[in-house]
């Protein structure tokens, strides 16, 4: 007779069991609840945070999972309290263009933030007293500023890189910003693009040391900051490994939107108008990717991405599960510059948003789809994991901001119907003509160039960046009338004094 396969329910019990009679510690009780898919199945939407007049362009978690720092084509920063919807502080975050990233500066008391934007500044912002707020210009970059990274657990460094392809180091005790390198092609293929213009920066927590930056080319690049001469007295700017999957080496026509490292590690790459694909370490390329002659491609990855023929590489000429990255199929990633995240006490997970409004969710190992929620009417750019606990924030071009937690009573399960469910009607129009109507009023490109384009969204003028029309008011502490565009002061509590670095 054959065994009765254990549920979860089985597993719980035995888990608690374990625990009780002391084979199981508590974190690690913890963190297998936490992974658990029953409540990855059961996230549902917690609350909306609304307050944003604008597309929210990024949201992130303080330290201790207990704020939301998130900022808006409005070019308004605000601090959330998520679990109540409270607004804690709001300000102009000195930007004159879209904000497209703002992080909590960790072990700072949530005084201190950096932020970077359309315009290609990267500004700090101090919370001093009574909510008073001033924000400092640190430093430029020649077209938009997407992304910033922060050295884990540091109060004073990050990183930042933008479509100049510089990628820059930054010192907030000296307030120096260091031009590490400018992202250069890997051969002169690209005769048009003397550097490689990027969207994405991540910094590996196992190792701060390494960081990884990826743009409008097929490849991710790995450097060592150890490398760096302080004293100028050599370049910096060779990357020490590339990471790119097999079917991709060899095609020009593919950019990064994403990166994220795992608590072990990991490198996880989504790709505009492709894939999203995970790397260990075994899978890089090496300091030199360049490729010594065609070979067919694996059909594996024929499958996952297309029919462009593959290039050999000792590194990838092994097509074995030990050098082959892991795919993530179903989204859609061809309209914005969408992020790409990890979820779980131990990145059990990995979670994206969609063009077609909702959040994908799969099993990292074996990249199982198991989730897919609608959190969007048009397009989902940010998933934003919670530090601790199994809470999920999400944004995108809605004007507002979804918290889920696993609350639901029922488990969910995907549409039979799913691949239906993926391509509506619109977004296949879309895919076709290059058109997207929707109900938003957001401008579209009359070239057909949707790749986060700053008329995306509605506009919104300077006389709406700092009063709601509405009058609305998310909390008595909300400071969203700090300094009227005629330098008049709205209340006492409200001072955005900004000065040039």
């Amino acid at each position: 007779m054959s065994k009765r396969a254990r549920t979860s329910v089985d597993k719980a019990v035995v888990d608690i069991w374990q625990r009780e009679v002391g084979q199981l510690s508590t974190r690690n009780f913890a963190h297998r609840l936490g992974a658990s898919e029953d409540l990855v199945l059961r996230l549902d939407t917690y609350r909306k945070l609304e307050k944003h007049k604008g597309c929210v362009n990024t949201i992130s978690f303080n330290a201790d999972g207990g704020i939301l720092v998130s900022g808006s084509d409005d070019r308004r920063v605000i601090l959330w309290d998520w679990e109540t919807g409270h607004i804690k502080l709001s300000f102009h975050s000195g930007h004159n263009n879209n904000v497209f990233q703002a992080k909590i500066m960790p072990c700072t008391d949530d005084r201190s933030i950096v932020t970077c934007s359309a315009d290609g500044q990267v500004r700090h912002a101090r919370i001093l007293e009574r909510g008073c707020v001033e924000t400092t210009l640190l430093a430029r970059h020649e077209g938009r500023a997407h992304k910033l990274a922060i050295e884990p657990g540091s109060p004073h460094i990050f990183y930042t890189c933008g479509e100049d392809g510089l990628v820059q180091h930054f010192d907030l005790r000296t307030r120096a910003a260091t031009e590490l390198f400018s992202c250069q092609p890997t051969d002169g293929r690209r005769i048009n693009m003397s550097f490689i213009p990027l969207n994405a920066i991540a910094i590996d927590p196992r190792n701060p040391n390494l960081f990884a930056v990826a743009g409008s080319d097929q490849y991710t690049r790995l450097y060592d900051i150890r490398k760096y001469k302080w004293d100028g007295s050599s370049e910096f700017g060779e990357p020490t490994n590339y990471f790119c999957p097999p079917h991709l080496i060899n095609h020009e026509h593919v950019e990064i939107t994403g990166l994220a490292f795992s608590e072990q590690s990991e490198l996880l790459v989504s790709y505009h108008d492709e894939l999203i694909y995970l790397f260990t370490k075994d899978m890089g390329l090496g300091p030199n990717p360049l490729p010594a002659s065609p070979v067919s491609m694996s059909s594996d990855a024929s499958e996952a991405g297309g029919h462009h023929k593959l290039a050999a590489c000792p590194s990838v000429m092994d097509t074995d599960d030990k050098v082959t990255p892991q795919v993530y199929k179903g989204h859609r990633n061809c309209r914005t510059v969408k992020g790409v995240n990890f979820f779980g006490p131990k990145s059990e997970y990995v979670v994206s948003g969609s063009d077609c409004g909702r959040i994908f969710v799969w099993k990292k190992k074996g990249g199982e789809l198991i989730r897919v929620m609608k959190a969007d009417k048009t397009v989902v750019n940010c998933i934003e994991c919670h530090p601790h606990t199994m809470v999920l924030a999400s944004s995108g071009i809605d004007h507002d901001i979804k918290i889920w937690t696993p609350k639901a009573l029922e488990r969910a399960t995907l549409p039979t119907n799913i691949e239906q469910v993926l391509i509506p009607d619109r977004i296949l129009h879309w895919f076709t003509f290059g058109d997207f109507d929707d109900d938003d009023n957001d401008d579209d490109d009359e070239d057909g160039d949707f790749f986060y384009d700053d008329d995306i969204s509605d506009d919104v003028s300077d006389e709406d960046d700092d009063d709601d029309d509405d009058g609305s008011n998310g909390d008595e502490n909300d400071n969203d009338d700090a300094v009227d565009d005629d330098g008049s002061k709205g209340d006492e509590n409200n001072n955005d004094a900004e000065t040039q670095g």
